[in-house]
């Protein structure tokens, strides 16, 4: 009888929520099936198993919150115990368990023989990298190098119409194997639980573009809206607000905590400066009509990540961090880019590893796929750590402005507000007129220990100057 402990996360974390489970007492398990689904305060993780065998026992339920190094499940391997060093003594050698005990061998499995450790160590890594508890790599400069084509869907061919690119089909209507998509594609459509078989590529030849994935997935979600009950429509039905509590847990507890922790630790200043960014629209405008930005998700989120991280150049401090323990003030040699996201389970602040030495076409996709994997609750532990400084759009629900809180361990977070039509003075002198302009607020909140407000004014000056005139950008 194998008992499955829960493994280690990593990255500080003790606890997990045992969310979904996917096998029944009385099944049948592989090794490496998955079999549960937890939830930690930063990320959902499917768990997968080392042993194979039958479930004998689910030993905790849906909903529990369970230590560390806890068993979870047992299963019955088949193999009886003989009371020798061969299995009975063995503690498996996966993340969250301890070392090997002496030379201890395994015997092999049915349908095994020869593949065991092997097994194990894909076990460790799968569990390992779910919970980002891997030595950290160096980014590739070709961003798609380090995505792994996902498996794509499958059905039997179909001479009905096809629907309109990048919407699901009603009906399967490709054989497996046929789906043209890229590998950064197929791992966003992966992420988020799109079968690329029922989508219509809109690329050459057919080929599933991201845009067609993104599409999909907004097209199952509003369906998913439209088939609940709407109790403002119900005929004779006045909506009511129902008292109610939740439990303080996962993310929401670990936002919670950390945003109190820096709001009374580092003093906060907040600047605002409103401008023209009409230079930015034209220039979005401009890009989407290139063939090379064809398959690029193009935002002015992607156009002010890149313009910060130009800026984070010429002030420093404002990508550095503040060791009470050393006394010491920490200047990063790059730039990790926090994009703070919005999701269903609460605010996750994932970064963008090196983002300043990306090309713009590479950090355009890696804030794509950080987007689409926190939304989808599937980031890392590991992609939440270690950032340098934060963007956070409030402007994509209408909001003009905010007071950002800092991310614990950052000196500088700025925040995006509306792009709105708006008159404004153009020209000078003789030539002074009222246009209307897409005009845009900028707030930066900055730790007032080691940024003056000289050098945070500066630093939020230099990033309006560029949003407004990108061109200037060429001079940095």
């Amino acid at each position: 009888m194998q008992e499955f402990r829960l493994p280690d996360p990593g990255e500080g974390l003790v606890e997990a929520e045992i969310v979904t489970w996917r096998v029944a007492e009385g099944d049948t398990v592989k090794i490496n099936d998955i079999v549960v689904e937890v939830e930690t305060s930063k990320s959902l993780v499917e768990l997968p198993i080392p042993y194979e065998g039958v479930v004998a026992k689910l030993l905790v339920s849906e909903g529990d919150t369970v230590d560390v190094g806890a068993p979870i499940i047992l299963v019955d391997d088949g193999t009886a115990d003989s009371g020798d060093d061969t299995d009975g003594g063995r503690v498996a050698n996966l993340v969250g368990y301890g070392p090997r005990q002496g030379e201890t061998k395994r015997r092999a499995r049915k349908g095994s023989e020869g593949n065991g450790d092997q097994a194990d160590a894909e076990t460790r890594d799968r569990i390992a990298s779910a919970f980002g508890a891997v030595e950290p790599v160096s980014r590739p400069t070709d961003l798609t190098a380090s995505l792994s084509p996902a498996t794509s869907g499958s059905g039997e061919a179909s001479s009905a119409p096809l629907p309109s690119p990048g919407v699901a089909r009603t009906e399967p209507g490709i054989a497996k194997g046929a789906v043209l998509a890229k590998p950064p594609v197929r791992k966003l459509a992966k992420d988020l639980g799109v079968d690329l078989a029922a989508v219509v590529g809109s690329g050459d030849g057919g080929t599933v573009t991201r845009d067609d994935v993104l599409a999909a997935s907004a097209a199952a979600e509003a369906a998913e809206l439209a088939a609940r009950p709407d109790p403002l429509r119900a005929e004779g039905h006045v909506a009511t607000l129902a008292s109610r509590r939740e439990p303080i847990k996962g993310i929401r507890k670990v936002m919670a905590q950390a945003m109190v922790n820096s709001a009374f630790t580092a003093p906060h200043v907040t600047e605002w400066l409103t401008f023209d960014a009409t230079g930015t629209m034209e220039l979005l405008e401009l890009l989407k009509s290139r063939r090379e930005f064809r398959d690029v998700r193009l935002s002015p989120t992607l156009i002010a990540a890149r313009v910060v991280c130009l800026a984070l150049r010429q002030f420093p401090d404002l990508n550095a961090s503040w060791d009470d323990a050393a006394q010491e003030i920490v200047y990063h040699g790059r730039v990790n880019l926090g994009i703070a996201a919005a999701t269903d389970r609460g605010l996750v602040v994932p970064n963008i590893p090196d983002a300043d030495r990306l090309s713009f076409v590479e950090l355009a996709a890696a804030m794509d796929e950080l987007v689409a994997v926190a939304r989808a609750g599937r980031t890392a532990p590991s992609a939440m750590t270690g950032g340098t400084f934060t963007i956070t759009n409030v402007g994509v629900f209408g909001v003009d402005a905010g007071t950002p809180i800092l991310n614990p361990g950052e000196s500088g977070i700025l925040a995006l507000g509306a792009i709105q039509r708006r008159p404004w003075v153009v020209g000078s002198g003789a030539e002074e007129r009222i246009e209307p302009r897409s005009v845009m607020t900028l707030a930066l909140s900055f730790d007032h220990r080691m940024i003056d407000g000289a050098t945070g004014s500066r630093f939020l000056a230099l990033v309006a100057d560029l949003l407004a005139n990108p061109g200037l950008a060429l001079l940095h």
